[in-house]
């Protein structure tokens, strides 16, 4: 397989600040790749070196094997989609799309004609002669994605581009992102914070914690088999159980996690004691005290739920107990 991006201990320190350090990915020709982290984890940065606007104090980036030292942005087979879309407003649709290609010098019949198929391959064909301030944010999103797309990138960059929608429109970009890069076949490398984004969209995830990458893989991985406590806590809700816990449970001195979905209440188990309950539509949030450690349950529809101050066991099967790495 095809590598399209890969570091080989890549740095980029600031002075003291370790924004990056020491990171090695392979991301594959055609993967969605998302880099998920909290901020100023180093994810942003990485970014911002495969797109040539930074470059790293140390280690070698390569772009489908040729070194990218050196090289300016305008000369990388990759283009950038930004959270802001940095659109400019005086232009309509159509010139926004067809910008790069102005740089370019491509003739203007043969940039507008290449800018109205990409607005129609991101669903907005029409729309054209439109100017920013006349689009919805899902749509000026997607005008940013089809100028991004019109000079056919071999790689997209996609820094936190949905980060500015509501909900319901996230989620429907989050759909039709996917669908675009599978009917494409290009290599998306997507930037976030949002666990469910990496998760529901992404072929693989590098989870970032203070400029390193601390884990990298699929995303059924990532949530049900995290090497160590950040990645546990980090991706979703989960119960970290402290080594002197799982070593009572298990027999082995290790951080352990199991997911508040697994989390049973029943007549025997660890003792616990309510602390509190919350609806949240889907099901109920119940956050217990236990001996060593904090426990959160998720009881679905229809299961009785106990008030603050009960006292209850809970418990889970042995296979939803995951062990973890030391530290992390």
């Amino acid at each position: 397989m095809t590598t399209a991006v890969r570091f080989s201990r890549v740095s980029r320190h600031y002075g003291p600040v370790k924004a990056v350090n020491d990171v090695d990915i392979d991301i594959a020709e055609g993967e969605f790749f998302a880099m998920l982290g909290p901020s100023g984890s180093g994810k942003t940065t990485c970014l911002r070196l495969i797109a040539g606007f930074d470059q790293p104090t140390s280690g070698e980036i390569e772009i489908f094997g040729d070194s990218a030292h050196g090289v300016p942005p305008y000369k990388r087979h990759v283009n950038t989609v930004f959270q802001d879309y940095a659109l400019f407003p005086h232009l309509n649709v159509v010139d926004n799309v067809a910008y790069g290609l102005m740089i370019a010098g491509q003739p203007k019949t043969e940039r507008r004609r290449a800018a109205e198929e990409a607005l129609e391959m991101v669903a907005l064909p029409g729309y054209g002669g439109r100017r920013p301030s006349e689009l919805s944010g899902g749509q000026r999103q997607r005008v940013a994605l089809a100028r991004a797309l019109v000079n056919q990138p071999k790689v997209l960059l996609l820094d936190e581009p949905l980060g500015a929608l509501d909900l319901k429109l996230r989620e429907q970009m989050q759909e039709e992102l996917k669908a675009l890069q599978r009917k494409l076949g290009i290599t998306f490398v997507f930037v976030t914070h949002d666990q469910g984004e990496a998760l529901s969209m992404a072929d693989r995830v590098a989870v970032f914690n203070e400029g390193r990458i601390v884990q990298v893989g699929k995303p059924h991985d990532i949530y049900y088999r995290p090497d160590v406590p950040f990645v546990a806590d980090f991706v979703g809700s989960s119960n970290v159980l402290p080594p002197h816990l799982t070593e009572e449970l298990t027999g082995t001195w290790t951080h352990a996690t199991v997911r508040p979905e697994a989390v049973r209440l029943s007549d025997t188990g660890l003792p616990a004691t309510v602390r509190s309950s919350s609806f949240i539509g889907t099901a109920t949030r119940v956050t217990m005290d236990t001996e060593h450690a904090t426990i959160v349950a998720l009881l679905p529809k229809g299961a009785a739920v106990p008030h603050s101050g009960d006292k209850v066991h809970v418990t889970w099967d042995p296979a939803d107990l995951h062990l973890m790495e030391q530290g992390g």
